[in-house]
């Protein structure tokens, strides 16, 4: 299982330069529900709501979204190896909540720092 950080998504949705190869949509996908807002917020902010809404429907569609429940908001709470900003703090904590209910997992992201923290917590990353 794959789990999909926000750099990837929107890379994807807004066709960047550096983007997830085709197969990574067809790999099963988990995220934090944080996911949905994330994108969302961007889309509006860039005024694509028209262009892009059914790409984010899609694409959302395909991701089993976690809820930020409480352990992973507890989780987020704590330390990590390194300073993190907020958002990576749920996902890192999300990421980890779903190792610790034995699912095997591997992050897809293009932020740098997530990769740094995410080595350092022995999650494994998927090359993209």
């Amino acid at each position: 299982m794959i789990y999909l950080d926000t750099s990837v998504a929107l890379a994807h949705l807004l066709a960047e330069d550096r983007r997830p190869p085709e197969s990574l949509w067809s790999e099963p996908l988990v995220s934090s529900r944080l996911l949905e807002y994330e994108v969302w917020n961007r889309i509006h902010a860039r005024g694509l709501i028209r262009s892009h809404s059914e790409l984010v429907r899609l694409l959302l569609g395909r991701v089993a979204l976690l809820e930020m429940v409480a352990p992973v908001l507890e989780r987020a709470l704590e330390p990590f190896p390194v300073p993190v900003r907020t958002l990576d703090a749920l996902h890192l904590a999300s990421i980890e909540f779903l190792r610790g209910q034995g699912i095997s997992l591997n992050l897809a992201t293009y932020d740098e720092r997530q990769l740094n923290v995410a080595g350092r917590l022995g999650i494994s990353v998927v090359t993209l």
